[in-house]
Parts: C-alpha cells; sequence; structure tokens
C-alpha cells in the first residue's frame, strides 16, 4: 500500500507551527492549504482575500484555497481545541490577564450571516455590520488569542437560533475558559453600551478581579438618605508601550456607601470630560485601581486598539463568504496564524518550541 506524498514545504517556522495540526486534516492537500493560509495571512499584502492569498502564492487561482474554507473535511472545533492546547502547554500553569471585548466591522449588503446594523465599536457609530465577542490571553506583554463568539442580533436570527447579549457572550465564553483549565488573574472587559449583570454574575461566582468599563450613565439606585459622592482626583501616569507616559488622573465614584464593587472616572482632563479622554470603570479590586494594577488605562486601550489591529493586519475582516460556518473557519485561521506570530517572540521562543517538539512526538508515537 502507497504511503500518501508529504506535504510541500512552505517557510521552517510555518512548517514546524503548523505540523502540530496536521492530524486534523485527512487530506494532504487540506493540509497544505492550510499552511499556505498562514503564510498568506502574514505577508505583506494590503488585504488578505483569497485572490490576492493565491496570487500571493503564485497559484493559478484561488479557487483551491476557497475549497479548503467551504468544503474540505476539518472541523473547526478540532482545530480550536488543538490552538488552545498549545497555548496551554506554552502557559505551563501561568496566569494572565483575561481582555474580553466586542470587534466589529462594516459589511455591505444583508446576505452575509448576521450582518445588520448595529454598534460598531471601533468605529464609533451604527452601521452595517458583523459583530463577535472576543477573548485574548495577555501575558508578558504579548497577546494570545482565545475564544471568539459571534453576537447574533435579533433580527437576523436563524429558526435555531437563541438571542444572546454580548455580555452573555462574553460570561459564557470565561465559563468555557475555566471549564478548559486556564488561569486568570485579573479580567478587563469593554462593555460599555451593554447592561452587564449576567458577566458581572458570572466573574463574581468564579470569584475572578476584574475592572469593566461602564457607559457614563450607568444606573444605581439609592435610598432617600444616599448620595451620590466623589473623591478627590488623584494623579498617575499612563505607560505606553514604547516607554512613554501620560498624566492622568483618577477618582472614585461612592454610591451612598462602599461596596464590593467599586466604580472609577479615568481621564487624561480634569476639565473636559469628553469620551476621548474619560473612561467609566467598575471593578471588584480591593485598592484603588492604579494601586492594584499599574498601567489600566494603557491595558483597556488594548481592547479598543492593539487586538483589533492586529487582527486586521493578518485578515480578520478580509473574509468573502457568506455563511457563517465558513466565516468562522476564516476566522479560526486567522487566529492560528496570530498564535503562529506571538509565539515567535523571544519571551515565549524556547516553551513554544518545546510545546511543538512534544505534541508532535506524540502524534508520531
Amino acid at each position: 500500500m502507497a504511503h500518501p506524498r508529504e506535504a510541500v514545504p512552505t517557510v521552517t517556522f510555518v512548517d514546524n507551527y503548523c505540523a502540530t495540526y496536521q492530524h486534523l486534516f485527512p487530506e494532504v492537500r487540506s493540509f497544505e492549504f492550510f499552511k499556505w493560509l498562514h503564510l498568506g495571512l502574514i505577508s505583506d499584502i494590503p488585504r488578505k482575500t483569497l485572490p490576492a492569498i493565491a496570487q500571493y502564492l503564485g497559484l493559478s487561482n484561488h479557487q483551491s484555497l476557497l475549497h479548503f474554507l467551504t468544503e474540505s473535511p476539518w472541523q473547526v472545533e478540532e482545530l480550536r481545541n488543538q490552538r488552545l492546547s498549545i497555548i496551554r502547554q506554552v502557559l505551563e500553569g501561568r496566569s494572565f490577564t483575561l481582555i474580553i471585548d466586542d470587534s466589529g466591522d462594516k459589511k455591505k449588503g444583508k446576505t452575509t450571516d448576521y450582518v445588520d446594523r448595529q454598534y460598531i465599536g471601533n468605529l464609533g457609530t451604527v452601521e452595517n455590520g458583523i459583530v463577535s465577542v472576543n477573548a485574548y490571553a495577555f501575558v508578558d506583554g504579548l497577546i494570545f488569542p482565545l475564544i471568539f463568539k459571534i453576537f447574533k442580533p435579533l433580527k437576523r436570527l436563524k429558526p435555531q437560533d437563541i438571542f444572546k447579549t454580548k455580555p452573555q457572550l462574553a460570561a459564557e465564553i470565561i465559563q468555557e475558559l475555566q471549564e478548559r483549565g486556564f488561569k486568570f488573574d485579573l479580567v478587563l472587559a469593554d462593555t460599555v453600551y451593554e447592561e452587564c449583570d449576567s458577566l458581572i454574575s458570572v466573574l463574581n461566582q468564579f470569584q475572578l478581579n476584574f475592572i469593566v468599563a461602564i457607559r457614563s450613565n450607568y444606573g444605581f439606585w439609592l435610598a432617600p438618605s444616599q448620595r451620590l459622592r466623589y473623591t478627590r482626583w488623584k494623579k498617575f501616569h499612563r505607560l505606553f508601550s514604547k516607554g512613554k507616559t501620560e498624566e492622568s488622573y483618577i477618582r472614585e465614584i461612592i454610591f451612598g456607601k462602599h461596596r464590593q464593587t467599586r466604580y472609577w472616572q479615568v481621564t487624561t482632563d480634569r476639565e473636559n470630560f469628553s469620551d476621548n479622554f474619560t473612561l467609566f470603570l467598575m471593578s471588584n479590586l480591593p485598592a484603588s485601581i492604579p494601586s492594584a494594577v499599574r498601567n489600566p488605562y494603557g491595558l483597556i486601550t488594548w481592547l479598543e486598539y492593539g487586538c483589533k489591529h492586529s487582527k486586521n493586519y493578518i485578515g480578520w475582516s478580509d473574509f468573502r463568504v457568506t455563511n457563517y460556518e465558513q466565516i468562522e473557519r476564516w476566522w479560526e485561521v486567522v487566529c492560528s496564524t496570530y498564535l503562529m506570530l506571538s509565539l515567535q517572540f523571544h519571551v515565549f521562543q524556547q516553551k513554544s518550541n518545546q510545546a511543538i517538539t512534544s505534541q508532535n512526538t506524540e502524534l508520531i508515537a
């Protein structure tokens, strides 16, 4: 009986990383397309569409890549499980900061599943688009993509769908990560435009420390004898990734009396509380946020800029399919590529090589 041929090699670090997924693909050609997509997604082409990637790779057309995305017999859940397994091995039980945000992309028309007129956070306005809730691990200055869930607008639900708010999806993600054995010592979440009771309930259930961004008009019931108070402004320095600092201020908002959950206002301009300069935060940290977390303002900024821009560079929004099962496949390959890049930094290089070698050895055995 003839043995199947070996997959065509690409670049060494791409081949080494992708080898841990090879057992998930029953066809050699499918595994080759998996590797080629990783290679195309890290290229410097401005848009990571399938035709552009095919041209970059020197393929005659993009139909083979499209077939891999739409028809090839591999399971997205198995790919996700393998990716998360690699992350667990690299972390070796270490705790991390869990970042949760919603990511939206403008899309034309109504043919794409779950596209509707809705708030797109990175655009700061309501547009026709698609939105997902995403979780990332933040450790040693690096980000690892964990789990994403699609937000399904009420008007675009399919017969089998159940409507869930974005905080409810975030709560489900936290529960799943707990069940998978991940450890995180702090949760940062952006729920500015949603009610967040379901999310806070899960955070309290697992006794997790959290800092959650809330809208400026967040409501709170006070007894007739109670009043709203503000503490004095305290100065701290916001730290940017390149070492630059910016003078910022924080004060506590006290609704009647001190509670386990505390509320904070953070700004860079005490005279002008515009959305561009001010954050309202809810946290269960026992001390003031700057005392407990070295750079809260900078970490929250990752929710709006760092994660989104990194994903977009790899091609998160460049899919050209309309069925969500196929979009999910694309997003999972993007997350895998994101992880591959994160593992190249020297902080995790040795551990990632050991994890990949270990998994490949197990598969061969």
